[in-house]
């Protein structure tokens, strides 16, 4: 995966559209941005895989992606979606296998980087976790 460096501005364009960051200022955007590579991936390449363990969250630039759970499409992810963010957060396996459907270009986060930057700005901490808090509440009002 070539390693690509974008504009600064973009990927907090980016990055503010993201429902886990979506509490978070112009400041603390910048700081979550500038953690982020950029890569670019061909089509085809699996960049999640079911069961395996994440360190890791990506953020759609651009290009298509598909989501599989025990071997059902449930999603496609395009610019702007993120995924891999549950195994940033609690370094657990991977819940989905993800392939890229097109060429693309991910923002990727690490989780060192990503638990350095909470320790730094503990204000990003708590606005993430009331995103997650806001995003489960929304699951468990959506119909079955």
């Amino acid at each position: 995966m070539p390693l690509r460096r974008g504009g600064s501005d973009r990927k907090v364009q980016l990055i503010s559209k993201v429902d886990l960051f979506s509490e978070c200022n112009q400041k603390e955007l910048s700081r979550i941005a500038s953690l982020a590579d950029e890569i670019e991936v061909d089509k085809g390449t699996v960049l999640t895989k079911e069961g395996l363990p994440g360190r890791e969250c990506f953020v759609v630039s651009e290009g298509k992606a598909k989501c599989v759970i025990r071997g059902k499409r449930v999603a496609t992810y395009g610019a702007g979606d993120v995924f891999g963010e549950m195994s940033l957060l609690d370094n657990e396996p991977r819940s989905a296998t993800i392939t890229a459907e097109s060429d693309m270009v991910l923002f990727v986060v690490d989780s060192r980087s990503f638990w350095g930057l909470c320790e730094e700005a503990p204000s990003v901490t708590r606005k993430i976790m009331k995103s997650i808090a806001q995003r489960l509440r929304r699951v468990e009002k959506a119909p079955t």
